[in-house]
């Protein structure tokens, strides 16, 4: 645990349980409808006991992704101490984005900082580190190709990680820079982040399969059974970044139709790809013998559920492809608290135990179980 967390964990784990705040408007509030987000915030009480972010530092993409999740809890009407939470890291962090300025992976914790400057942040500088940062961005966009290639320097010298080159971006930057857009009323950002997601999208996306390479490394990649390789938590973060990019955009625009449209048309691929469990195989194509995998079925669990609840997707075709996912979900917290058979950092399918955790498979419960609650709390048709 960094001395950032210290005083922050003993603060909310010392403190006597709190009401829920006053739920946002449309909230659930039965008992069956809030029981989702009661276990998205046990799950919240066990990580923020067990806090140890790699680089020990919050803005590593690892944590940040927890604290994004935090955000979707936190407007869901969950305990104040959620969102205290927010503000206590954002303010150990002063507002910093990661420290390096064109790499995606460091730019998501900004997510969390933009949500906080919307709700109750009155620090004067809350937005000037981010805004900084994506004003080089924008003023002076990396120019290099897409195609990935690790150079013998090592992985973090490859060219293209100045743009967003490798799929997971998608999840990272696009939605903090249309939320700066829509915080400051510059749509430079906005236009940057579509411009962008554009591009990667041309790149990599598979028109036939409906799905995203990794990176342009897996083009030619396939398995012992001559199948293409598409990682589901890769698909996950653009899944998942689309959900939360698309109500950023302005209604009826051109962008914002595509993007529905993009949304539509891997959410129909995933819904097919769905294992009878409940759960999505760590290698899309490769279902059979696969090991549960929290992760990207977290991140689709909360695109199928933000998607149905938009509505985006039809509730009789995608609402129970949600609901099993949140099934397994649930199976997969652990006696101890944790939610476990998430996939360890990596760029491709790999193995998984019942034991392994990590931030950003707690984040991707955190976003789902708000859609989940919301599409419990919807009247019957």
């Amino acid at each position: 645990m960094t001395l950032g967390y210290l005083p922050l964990a003993a603060a909310l784990l010392g403190a006597a349980p709190m009401a829920p705040a006053s739920a946002a408007p449309g909230a659930p509030a039965s008992a069956a409808a809030r029981a989702p987000l009661d276990a998205a915030v046990a799950l919240v009480d066990w990580q923020l006991a067990h806090m140890n972010p790699p680089r020990g530092d919050a803005r590593a993409w690892e944590p940040a992704v927890f604290w994004v999740g935090m955000t979707a809890l936190a407007d869901a009407g969950a305990p104040t101490r959620v969102r205290d939470a927010i503000l206590a890291m954002a303010r150990a962090q002063r507002w910093r984005p990661g420290d390096t300025p064109y790499f995606a992976d460091d730019h998501v914790i900004t997510q969390a900082y933009l949500w906080a400057a919307a709700h109750g942040a009155t620090d004067r500088a809350a937005l000037a580190p981010t805004r900084a940062t994506f004003d080089r961005i924008v003023d002076h966009p990396a120019v290099t190709t897409l195609a990935f290639y690790v150079p013998p320097q090592g992985y973090r010298a490859t060219e293209c990680l100045t743009r967003w080159c490798w799929c997971d971006a998608l999840f990272m930057a696009p939605p903090a820079l249309a939320e700066l857009s829509r915080q400051t009323g510059d749509a430079r950002y906005r236009d940057f982040a579509l411009r962008e997601f554009a591009a990667t999208t041309d790149f990599l996306f598979d028109p036939v399969e409906s799905l995203y390479y990794r990176d342009s490394r897996f083009f030619e990649k396939r398995d012992a059974r001559q199948r293409k390789l598409f990682w589901a938590r890769g698909n996950g973060w653009v899944f998942a970044g689309l959900a939360r990019m698309i109500p950023l955009l302005p209604e009826r625009s051109a962008g914002r139709a595509r993007m529905e449209a993009l949304f539509r048309t891997m959410a129909a691929r995933l819904r097919a790809l769905q294992k009878p469990d409940g759960y999505w195989a760590p290698s899309l194509l490769a279902p059979e013998g696969s090991p549960p995998e929290s992760s990207g079925t977290g991140f689709f669990t909360y695109g199928m559920a933000w998607g149905v609840n938009a509505g985006l997707l039809k509730r009789d075709d995608y609402a129970p492809v949600a609901r099993r996912g949140w099934a397994a979900l649930q199976r997969a917290i652990q006696p101890d608290g944790r939610l476990g058979w998430v996939q360890q950092v990596s760029d491709r399918p790999d193995t998984v135990a019942a034991a392994d955790t990590q931030y950003y498979g707690v984040g991707a419960f955190l976003l789902a179980a708000p859609q989940i609650a919301a599409l419990d709390a919807a009247p019957p048709r």
